[in-house]
Order: C-alpha cells, then sequence, then structure tokens
C-alpha cells in the first residue's frame, strides 16, 4: 500500500510545490529505496507548501558568512584555521589539516585555496583558506570573489610584508572589508606599544593601497593561534575561560555582511575550483551567484567568447556536495550565496558558468595578473634517458600539463617546437611544484632555466620587477648589498628591526630575472640566519644586463660511472655536484669551476693496473662531500645553454648540446 499512498501524496502536492522556486527541485536519489524517509520528506514539503512558508534554513542567505583568510607565509593562517576548526567541534586528524597536499606538508606552505564549512550560534561560515606566497596568487584572485569579508592576519613581531601587500591588494580591489588578526602576541619580544606601531603600519598600507573610508575602518583583534585563543583586547594570555576563538568567530558573524542573494532567480555558479574524482568525474566549486540547485536538475556549462556566449556541455546534477570541517558532506540542495561542490558534468573548468538550461548569460571570470617567467618542457633524450621514469614521450608530458593549466588558471601552457612545451607562470617556486609533482607521478623532462617575460609599451623594453623584503644580521649587509647591485637591485629603504637588536631590514626592488636562483646565494651569504621575500609589483623599464651572478662549470666529456681517482684530480679545481660510483655521461655538468669559464674534464677516468707489484699500499683517498642540489637550487643555478634533468629518482644538470664540438659551434653565435 506504501506505494499507491506515495504516488498519491506526490501528484496532490507536485503543482503547488512547483509555484515556489525554492521547492523546484526533484527529490534527493538517496530517498529511492527508502519509503519512510520518501514519505516523510514529502509530508514536510506538502506542509511547507499549504503554509507558504518561506525557503528552509539552510536556504537562508542571511545565516551564511563567507570569509577568506588572507595573509603573508608563516603568519599562521593554516594554524589559525585548525582552531577554528576545532572551536567549532570538527574533527582534527593532525596539525594543519586543511593542507592535504604531501608538498605543503613537507614544506610548511599552503599550495592551493582549500574552502570549508564551520557552525557558529545558528550561523553557517563558509572559510577559504588561501596561499600566502606570491607565487601561487592565481588561487587568491580566482577564489576572493567567492567571499563578503577577509581576515587578514598579520605577525605582531614582523609586521606587514611584502606578500602581505600582494594580497591585501586583491581583496581590497574586491570590496571586501578585512578584520585585521595581529597573530603570535604570546611571543617575548611583542609588547603592547609593538602592536600599536604594527595597526599603524597596516593602515599605512590601506590607505597606500587606496582603501576606502569604511575599509579604512577595520576591526582589531590579538591571538595566539598556536595557543588556540584570539581577543578583542590585547592580551599576553587572557583568563582560562577566554582562551578560545569564540571572540574571533563573533567578530566575523558582526562584521561580514551576508551574501546578497536571490533564491527567486535561476541558478548560475561561476566555477572558481575544479577536482577529479575516479568515480564522479569532475567535481566542480563555485559560490552559487542566484537560485537554487538540487540534485536531479538540468544544467548546462556556458562560457562567454569573442563571439558570443557558447554552450559546453547540458546534463544532469549528479551529486551535491559540501565540505564542512575535514569531511566532505552530501547535500540535497543549496542556495544563493553558499559555496557548495557538484558532479555531472565533465566538460566545463575554471571560469566557465553553470546555470539552469534556460540561462544565456555568463557571469564575469576573475582578472588574474599575467605570468611573468616561462620555462621549456621537453622529452628528456639524455643516454641515461628511460631508466627510471614510466611517462616519457611528449604527448604523456603535453597532457599532463594541459591538465595542469585546466585546474590552475595561473599557468599558460603553448605547443613549442618538436616535443616541447613553454609553460608561463609566476615564478620559481611555481613552476618547480609543478615540476616535482610531474617527477612523483613517473615523468622523465628535461626543463630549460626560467625566462623572463617582457613587455615592449611605446619601444620601450618592460620587464617585471618584484619588491622584496630582507632582515639579516649587520655583518651580512655588506654582502647582500654587493650581491644583489650585481642582480640590478635598488635599495628603497633601510632601517634596524625594532625589538631585535643587530639587525637590519632592507627594502629593495629588483628585476625578476636578477632574483632568479638568489635565494641559495643568499642563505650560504647570511649563514642561514637571513630572511627574504619577494612580490611582484609591475613592469618597469629594463634595467640592462645583469653582472657577474656564476662561475663556470666542470662538463664531463665520457660516459660511465664516476670514480674516486678521477674526482681526486678534479677537486681542486672546483665545488663537484656528484660522488664516486653515480652515472655520468658526455655533456653533463658534474660540478662548478673555480673560474668563470667552462672547463671540459673526465670523471669516470680509472686507475690504470699494471702487473708489477706495489711496495707499499695505495692511500686511503678522502673526497670532500659533494653540493647535491634540490630541484629549486638547480633551476636557479642553470645558465641560458643548460637544462635540467629531471627523473624520479635524480636530477642533473646537463649542457643543451652535449658533444662538445657543437657547444663551442653555438658559444661563437651572438647572444640575444
Amino acid at each position: 500500500m506504501a506505494g499507491p499512498l506515495l504516488r498519491s501524496l506526490w501528484s496532490t502536492t507536485k503543482k503547488s510545490l512547483s509555484t515556489s522556486a525554492s521547492r523546484s527541485c526533484s527529490f534527493n536519489q538517496s530517498f529511492y529505496g527508502n519509503p519512510l524517509a520518501y514519505s516523510r520528506a514529502l509530508s514536510s514539503a506538502a506542509a511547507s507548501a499549504a503554509a507558504g512558508t518561506a525557503p528552509s534554513s539552510s536556504l537562508d542567505p542571511t545565516r551564511l558568512r563567507n570569509v577568506a583568510v588572507i595573509a603573508h607565509v608563516d603568519h599562521g593562517k593554516t594554524t589559525l584555521m585548525d582552531r577554528l576548526l576545532r572551536q567549532c567541534g570538527a574533527d582534527i586528524p593532525h596539525e594543519r589539516a586543511l593542507d592535504s597536499i604531501n608538498l605543503e606538508r613537507e614544506r610548511g606552505i599552503t599550495i592551493a585555496s582549500k574552502v570549508t564549512a564551520i557552525c557558529w550560534k545558528e550561523n553557517e561560515l563558509n572559510m577559504v583558506d588561501t596561499p600566502g606566497h606570491a607565487d601561487f596568487g592565481g588561487e587568491v584572485e580566482r577564489v576572493v570573489g567567492m567571499v563578503e569579508g577577509a581576515i587578514l592576519v598579520v605577525d605582531a613581531g614582523e609586521g606587514p610584508l611584502a606578500q602581505t601587500k600582494f594580497v591585501l591588494a586583491k581583496a581590497l580591489r574586491y570590496g571586501l572589508r578585512p578584520l585585521l588578526l595581529l597573530n603570535k602576541v604570546d611571543r617575548p619580544a611583542v609588547s603592547e606599544e609593538r602592536c600599536d606601531e604594527v595597526e599603524s603600519l597596516v593602515f599605512d598600507l590601506f590607505a597606500n593601497l587606496g582603501a576606502t573610508e569604511e575599509q579604512l575602518d577595520f576591526p582589531v583583534l590579538y591571538a595566539s593561534a598556536k595557543e588556540g585563543w584570539a581577543s578583542s583586547t590585547y592580551t599576553k594570555s587572557p583568563p582560562d575561560g577566554e582562551k578560545n576563538m569564540a571572540q574571533l568567530l563573533d567578530a566575523i558573524v558582526k562584521h561580514v555582511p551576508s551574501p546578497t542573494a536571490n533564491l527567486e532567480a535561476p541558478f548560475q555558479m561561476l566555477v572558481s575550483m575544479m577536482e577529479k574524482d575516479f568515480y564522479l568525474g569532475r567535481i566542480l566549486t563555485g559560490r552559487v551567484t542566484s537560485g537554487v540547485l538540487c540534485i536531479g536538475d538540468r544544467v548546462h556549462g556556458i562560457k562567454k567568447t569573442d563571439t558570443g556566449i557558447e554552450k559546453i556541455e547540458e546534463g544532469k546534477v549528479v551529486k551535491l556536495m559540501k565540505k564542512k570541517g575535514t569531511h566532505m558532506v552530501l547535500i540535497d540542495s543549496a542556495g544563493a550565496g553558499d559555496i557548495i561542490s557538484m558532479a555531472g558534468l565533465g566538460k566545463p573548468s575554471i571560469g566557465h558558468t553553470v546555470a539552469n538550461v534556460e540561462v544565456t548569460t555568463a557571469l564575469p571570470t576573475a582578472e588574474l595578473d599575467p605570468p611573468t617567467i616561462s620555462m621549456t618542457f621537453g622529452v628528456n633524450d639524455s643516454p641515461l634517458a628511460g631508466r627510471d621514469g614510466t611517462h616519457l614521450t611528449g604527448g604523456k608530458i603535453g597532457d599532463r600539463l594541459m591538465a595542469e593549466a585546466e585546474t590552475n588558471l595561473a599557468i599558460n601552457v603553448l605547443p613549442g617546437m618538436g616535443e616541447s612545451y613553454e609553460v608561463q607562470g609566476r615564478g620559481e617556486l611555481q613552476l618547480g611544484i609543478l615540476i616535482e609533482n610531474m617527477r612523483r607521478e613517473g615523468f622523465e623532462l628535461s626543463v630549460s632555466p626560467p625566462r623572463v617575460m617582457y613587455k615592449m609599451e611605446g619601444g620601450a623594453k618592460l620587464e617585471p620587477i618584484e619588491e622584496v623584503t630582507i632582515e639579516v644580521n649587520e655583518e651580512h649587509v655588506g654582502l647582500v648589498m654587493e650581491a644583489l647591485s650585481h642582480r640590478k637591485g635598488d635599495v628603497t629603504d633601510m632601517g634596524p628591526v625594532p625589538g631585535h637588536a643587530g639587525r637590519v631590514k632592507m627594502l629593495l626592488s629588483c628585476p625578476s630575472r636578477g632574483l632568479v636562483g638568489y635565494r641559495s646565494v643568499f642563505s650560504s651569504d647570511t649563514r642561514g640566519t637571513g630572511f627574504m621575500h619577494r612580490a611582484f609589483s609591475g613592469y618597469e623599464k629594463y634595467r640592462g644586463p645583469l653582472g657577474h651572478v656564476r662561475k663556470g662549470v666542470l662538463v664531463s666529456m665520457g660516459l660511465g660511472t664516476t670514480t674516486v681517482y678521477s674526482l681526486m684530480s678534479l677537486e681542486p679545481r672546483g665545488t663537484l655536484f656528484v660522488t664516486a660510483g653515480m652515472e655520468a655521461y658526455d655533456g653533463m655538468i658534474i660540478g662548478e669551476h673555480s673560474r668563470d669559464s667552462d672547463l671540459d674534464v673526465n670523471p669516470v677516468r680509472a686507475k690504470e693496473l699494471t702487473n708489477i707489484r706495489s711496495a707499499c699500499k695505495d692511500e686511503t683517498v678522502k673526497l670532500s662531500p659533494p653540493r647535491l642540489m634540490t630541484l629549486e637550487e638547480a633551476i636557479g643555478y642553470v645558465a641560458s645553454d643548460e637544462l635540467i634533468e629531471v627523473t624520479p629518482k635524480s636530477i642533473r644538470l646537463r649542457k643543451r648540446y652535449l658533444d662538445v664540438n657543437k657547444r663551442k659551434t653555438m658559444s661563437k653565435r651572438p647572444k640575444e
């Protein structure tokens, strides 16, 4: 009897349900096969329709707050997210729970933006954790349009730095009104005077970036994300009953406006994130701009082109999901203003619009800063190719790069000559992360050194300039300034660091090409005690060729295994990059020459044996430890006529032309 009764009930309520836009969706497929749940849902829907009530609380946009957490690298935003999740009852499996990518955990930085929802006092807060490094600025640009407010996290000891300015400029451009959170106030060096000083610096930064009067009137909170508390007044340690994040959560609800949303309009959503699932296909994440979306609705993906609106694909919503805490939860419906994930379409990607089939207008996409640096990815053609990797061909490399460009709008991929591809991005770190991911996936490839992307305006050559913040001990200032003078850096400000005797802070403007490979040199010059942060500033007039930034290299002219006997005689010539027993080949770089010129050497030469017995035993040879380069160091080290050979097990440096005679011929050609 259950079946006829349910069908009868559904037929009587269908007409009343269809009059309300908030009730226009089909019922969740999970009700099928569950008559009791289905009956309850129908009864509830019929009662609501008969009473003419407003949309359910799950679709009420006044309950929502969409907030982004923005900050400079290492100022504590991911730790802050952990404490907010724990405060709202989420289960945190480990520290920095939102850093779900292996490289994020290994390096301690946020690479990709993440969205999660937490509940606080009958309000639902959609929190977006964003990267702080300028190389991943595309992640900030494409998600900051989903929110109405932002929490600007600033280290109370360090104050606002180069990338604080970068992420804040993005937030202010979208009209957000940030809340200022001074973090790490529990540190001994941080005083109330220092907090007032940092607050003044942040206010000046707001003003310089063109903030409105409303944005300049920002609330200030003090926190220790590590200890798990936030306060609206300055304190080193709040009372035990207030050692929590309640005051920060209350400030979010109070100061961040709820989204302006129209539930009666047709459904529209701009895709801001995308991931792929083995079973569901593409999972598209974005903020619902208008209307209501339910499981089973017919939708299509559209995009704006030069000729008009182009339809990409039409389909049905198979799954609706929302991340709550650290888990993905299935939901039945979502309304305007909410941030949700959906599955059912296989072709739309980031920047496209998903809407009801009757909608023919695409939503405006986020404006992204242009890429400033490019590298060429190609097939590994060295004599040792094919020994470690499983993906070796140009087609495989191209498919992988195109897939990356689809999920990361800050990267452009252009086909090059032969089986090579030009990859354009924001910086060495961003492209280095891509190479490291490909390496771990089993790819073998050769990579060119980074090349700066110039612009021509009015017949003048322009190049990307970066703003650099450096903090070093006094004794290292001379070394740093000398090195940066060769790299065309100009000092704009310099002074002592408050609260740190013997420390100097410098602000410089330097071309991006001059900073390529400088980080490892900086670490060596300052003995690991210096801090350097950089962020893209803009394009300025070309500053001329760089000075002396690197010595020559030792190039192998033998194929085989390196020997102790040979390396012993090469040690006085410079710094070695290889140890005895490693494979070498013609054209491979095995070390840095002590002079400015390249030197061809034979590292595989073995000691000649004779049949004459020696009266004395051979001496035990002790070689100095070699300089084994990481991927980032290799990217910054190689010159224009060199390549990096990347395999899952090793990173080697080589000359672009392996044959010595070919190299000599090409070296005589005029350089660009």
